[in-house]
C-alpha cells in the first residue's frame, strides 16, 4: 500500500517541480532585484533589530554563546519561513481554483510545493547565516551538524499547518485574517528579538510548549556549540508529526467538497 502512495507521488514529480518554479518566479516577478530580496531583507531587518533591542532599548545578550545579531537573524529566518510556507499554503487551493476545476491533480501537491518553494527561499537565505557567522568570529563546530535536525523538522511543521489551513480556508475564508493573528502570538512566543533568561515560572513554559521556539532554541544551540536540548527536540519532533498526520487526515478527509467551495 505504502509502495503505490510512494509511485504516485512519484509520478506527478514533474508537476511538483514546476509548481515550485512556478511559485518562485511568481513571487519575485516585479522585482529588479529578484531572489537577491531573500538575502537583503534577513540582514536589514537584523540589522534594524539589533539596533533597537540592543542600543535604542539598552537591551544586552548576557548569558549568549553567540553574537546577539546572529541570534536574532536565526530566529527571524526560521520564523519568517513558518509564517510564508502557512500562509502560502493555506491559500494553495483557492489560487489553484482553475487548474483544479480542469485536470484532476492530487489536491495536496498544492499547499505542498507552496511550502517547497518557501523551503527553497529559506534555504537560500541561509547563505546570510553563515556569512555572519564567520564575519562574526563564531568557531565552527562538530554542533553546526545538529543545524540539520530542526532544518528538517520546520518543513513539516509548517507542512503540516498548512495542510490544516488550507483544508479551513476552502470552507472558512476569515481564517486567514485569523492566522495573522495568531501567527503574531506564535512570534511573540518564540524569543525572535529577546532572550527568555527574565522569564520563569508559568511564563517560561509557555516559551517551552511553543514547538517553533524549541527548534529555533536547536538551531542556534547548533552555532553556539553546544548540544541541543534533547527533551525540546524530541517534543518538537512528536508535535510536527502529529500536525502533519492531522494535517493529513483532515484534507482527505475533505478534499471531494473543495470543488464545491472553490
Amino acid at each position: 500500500m505504502s509502495n503505490m502512495y510512494i509511485q504516485k507521488f512519484l509520478s506527478y514529480r514533474h508537476l511538483m517541480y514546476e509548481l515550485v518554479k512556478k511559485g518562485i518566479k511568481l513571487k519575485y516577478r516585479r522585482s529588479y532585484l529578484g531572489i537577491l530580496w531573500s538575502l537583503i531583507e534577513p540582514l536589514l531587518t537584523m540589522a534594524v533589530l539589533t539596533v533597537v533591542f540592543t542600543r535604542l532599548l539598552g537591551r544586552d545578550a548576557k548569558g549568549l554563546n553567540i553574537p546577539f545579531a546572529l541570534y536574532i537573524l536565526i530566529g527571524r529566518l526560521m520564523f519568517s519561513y513558518f509564517s510564508s510556507g502557512t500562509k502560502t499554503a493555506m491559500r494553495s487551493i483557492r489560487a489553484n481554483a482553475p487548474m483544479i476545476k480542469k485536470v484532476y491533480v492530487p489536491k495536496y501537491l498544492y499547499p505542498l510545493s507552496s511550502t517547497l518553494y518557501t523551503y527553497v527561499i529559506f534555504l537560500i537565505s541561509l547563505i546570510d547565516l553563515f556569512g555572519a557567522a564567520v564575519i562574526m568570529g563564531v568557531k565552527p563546530s562538530w554542533y553546526m551538524l545538529q543545524a540539520i535536525v530542526p532544518l528538517v523538522l520546520i518543513f513539516f511543521l509548517t507542512f503540516g499547518v498548512g495542510m490544516i489551513l488550507a483544508t479551513v480556508d476552502v470552507f472558512f475564508r476569515d481564517v486567514e485574517y485569523i492566522w495573522e493573528v495568531v501567527s503574531m502570538l506564535i512570534m511573540y512566543t518564540s524569543a525572535i528579538f529577546y532572550t527568555t533568561n527574565r522569564f520563569k515560572g508559568w511564563m517560561l513554559n509557555i516559551f517551552k510548549f511553543n514547538p517553533l521556539y524549541r527548534l529555533i532554541e536547536g538551531f542556534r544551540d547548533a552555532f553556539s556549540g553546544q548540544p541541543m536540548h534533547p527533551y525540546g527536540m524530541l517534543y518538537a519532533a512528536l508535535f510536527s508529526l502529529a500536525v502533519v498526520l492531522f494535517g493529513f487526515f483532515i484534507f482527505y478527509k475533505k478534499q471531494d467538497n473543495f470543488i464545491l467551495h472553490i
